[in-house]
């Protein structure tokens, strides 16, 4: 790493950057050793962050809370220039993909949700209706081979028949 020699603008230690940003020392480590932050040495060997790192750690979180990878992160950051604090103008360049994967994994828990109310809603938790008890399952579909099997497929209608009049 570079060492820092002196200058005008005076860098962050480890500890500022943790308190200022909100994040664990060993949390910007750990971004540190992923590339998505860095940081000099002083003469002692202490980390010194410069000031645009507060803005990386900051949009590095933004990032993270909608659920985009580390990688993904590191590569929007590795498209900015060096020593650039990601701007408004960055942050909508880089963010409207992410965007098309945060809706669909929206729908998806949105679809989660409406099966789970309405597996709630009947209650009977079938092997034959349920989603949640038998997802893309139903008894393997009674094919040749290994896999789930009922003595009798009468005996299956009769129970679930009772499930439902028990209601």
């Amino acid at each position: 790493m570079p060492q820092i020699t002196g200058g005008t603008h005076r860098e962050l230690s480890v500890g500022e950057l943790s308190e200022r940003s909100g994040v664990a020392v060993s949390a910007l480590h750990f971004y540190e050793r992923k590339g998505l932050i860095s940081s000099e040495r002083t003469a002692g060997n202490q980390r010194r962050y410069r000031r645009d790192m507060l803005r990386r750690v900051a949009f590095i979180r933004v990032s993270q809370r909608v659920g985009v990878p580390l990688g993904e992160i590191r590569d929007a950051l590795d498209s900015l220039p060096e020593g650039r604090t990601p701007t408004k103008r960055d942050w909508a360049r880089l963010s409207s993909h992410w965007r098309e994967a945060l809706d669909a994994r929206i729908a998806a828990l949105e679809h989660l949700r409406n099966d789970l109310t309405g597996c709630i809603g009947c209650g009977c938790l079938s092997l034959r209706t349920c989603s949640l008890q038998n997802p893309d399952d139903s008894l393997g579909d009674t094919g040749d081979g290994t896999g789930p099997r009922r003595w009798d497929d009468a005996d299956a209608d009769a129970d679930s028949e009772l499930t439902h009049t028990a209601d």
